[in-house]
């Protein structure tokens, strides 16, 4: 009668998916904003909502965001639940404890090159 014997090998520990893309948040900045302009861009409130929860994750936590903005960690927490609707001056504080902004682009219809900057007089 054979034995089976189980290999001890360690297996890695899983990571959730909201773990990996917070701590990747973290190890890099511009993949962040990247990210935050693609659902800024493609997504609706709910999804950037949950992308400013995932960045408020990364550089500090809600609380530690919270105290860089000024503001009080439970009225945030609720500010970037789901049902949330953060006014701008909110936003754009949470984006600048996080060293970001929001910037505007102009959309170039297809086809149509963007114009040039008007050099300065």
């Amino acid at each position: 009668m054979a034995t089976i014997t189980r290999s001890k090998s360690k297996i890695a520990p899983s990571v959730s998916h909201e773990e990996m893309t917070i701590e990747m948040f973290r190890e890099d900045p511009e993949f962040a904003a990247e990210y935050l302009n693609q659902v800024l861009a493609d997504g609706d409130q709910r999804e950037l909502l949950l992308a400013m929860r995932y960045l408020a994750q990364a550089f500090g936590g809600v609380s530690g965001v919270a105290t860089a903005t000024n503001r009080n960690a439970r009225t945030l927490y609720r500010t970037l639940s789901a049902a949330g609707n953060p006014e701008l001056d909110t936003f754009t504080a949470l984006l600048r404890a996080m060293g970001m902004r929001i910037a505007v682009a102009p959309l170039a219809p297809p086809g149509k090159p963007r114009r040039r900057r008007l050099a300065s007089a």
